[in-house]
């Protein structure tokens, strides 16, 4: 397959993706800041169990796929998806004062949900919207940047739980309340974000009724497939902080996990995306599984903080080399008018895969102990790998 070896100017990508992605950034500062505190939270000051904790991730991030699917096809039927996205942060910026308030695992689990839903409402037609405004040889590139800007989101939240926990003597919930400023400066940056005239309506059949699914071409279907193994293989990152707590890391040191993990992430995002315009997609999803298997061996057997890193920074590389390049295949074969379905359906799928994927883990951390969470995880990603190799992959628009 013919190469073309320009590279894509960010310059070129359309405002809108520059704002899209701010706004990431700055959810995903608070929405980090939070998580990378939360499972020690649960753990430490209420008292939850390793299993209580993966049915929980696994349950939130499940909330995510199943609201993605509604509001993904929501967004096709109004033929409109700003203001679908803005109430999606929205919901998100509310949720956040709950965390530091709550008193119970219930509670946490409330707020985590709720949270949850506000983050799935705003996920497809935000994908498609990116997909909407951007040219189609420059889609990896979009998401890319995006993701980008998402993962730098997510390296300064834990870094601030970091300063925070120090400055704070470790007081948790009064870190906590810090999320709640960044959520709404994101949920103020979209108020200025400026879509496409009304899209294209699609046939009377598909909107806003599972007829829609059935309209979506079969590649679509082989993309859904694998990016529901790729979940399966890689559980929630709650288990990469709980593995750092585990080798003896200190507490206000914990949220490193994330800070490492979201900062290569966010070195490799963009150029990832911006080959995944120009490169064989079997190939990318090849050296994307790679560090994965990598990740899950060293965590493994890390009986230290630097090997926890380590693992950690595969961990992300295998996210920036696989999230934008899953994105960009969806956008590609999707029509226009069943854009949001489609990327709600391969968010479905994705979340039940994460969901079933974190119940395991969680279920093999209190029987066996996190050796072997990881030693599986490194199977189910080489498993995913040769999936790959057997699999004919879509090519591309």
């Amino acid at each position: 397959m013919a190469m073309d070896q320009s590279a894509p100017d960010k310059r070129r990508l359309p405002p809108g993706i520059w704002l899209l992605g701010m706004a990431s950034l700055f959810m995903d500062a608070s929405s980090e800041l939070v998580h990378s505190l939360l499972p020690v939270f649960m753990a430490s000051v209420l008292g939850a169990s390793m299993l209580t904790i993966g049915i929980i991730e696994g349950v939130a991030e499940a909330t995510v796929a199943i609201t993605k699917v509604f509001s993904g096809a929501l967004s096709d039927y109004l033929r409109h998806r700003k203001w679908i996205v803005v109430f999606g942060y929205s919901l998100a910026a509310f949720t956040k004062p709950m965390f530091p308030l709550a008193q119970s695992i219930a509670w946490v689990f409330g707020a985590r949900f709720i949270d949850r839903v506000g983050k799935g409402i705003r996920g497809a037609p935000r994908d498609a919207l990116i997909a909407d405004i951007t040219p189609p040889e420059l889609r990896g590139a979009a998401y890319g940047l995006r993701q980008a800007l998402d993962s730098i989101g997510a390296v300064i939240g834990p870094l601030l739980a970091v300063g925070l926990m120090i400055w704070l003597v470790n007081d948790i919930r009064s870190v906590l309340w810090v999320a709640v400023i960044p959520a709404f400066i994101a949920v103020a940056l979209l108020l200025f974000l400026r879509e496409p005239g009304e899209l294209a309506a699609g046939p009377a059949a598909a909107r806003w009724s599972a007829a829609g699914a059935g309209m979506l071409p079969a590649r679509f279907w082989v993309i859904v497939s694998q990016g529901g193994v790729f979940t399966l293989a890689r559980f929630s990152e709650a288990f990469l902080i709980l593995r750092a707590q585990d080798v003896g890391l200190a507490l206000g040191q914990v949220p490193w996990v994330l800070v490492i993990m979201s900062l290569s992430y966010a070195l490799f995002a963009y150029p990832a995306g911006a080959a995944a315009d120009r490169m064989n997609h079997r190939f990318l999803l090849l050296v994307g599984i790679a560090p994965l298997v990598a990740a899950d061996l060293v965590l493994a057997t890390a009986d230290s903080a630097m090997a926890v890193w380590v693992g950690c920074a595969l961990w992300g590389l295998h996210m920036a080399f696989t999230q934008g390049l899953f994105a960009k295949l969806v956008a590609d074969v999707a029509p226009q008018a069943l854009r949001g379905t489609a990327f709600g359906i391969f968010n479905l799928a994705t979340g039940a895969a994460l969901l079933l994927a974190s119940v395991i883990a969680g279920g093999l951390w209190t029987a066996y102990g996190p050796a072997l969470t990881f030693w599986a995880g490194a199977g189910f990603a080489t498993l995913a790998g040769l999936g790959v190799l057997v699999t004919h992959s879509p090519r591309r628009s």
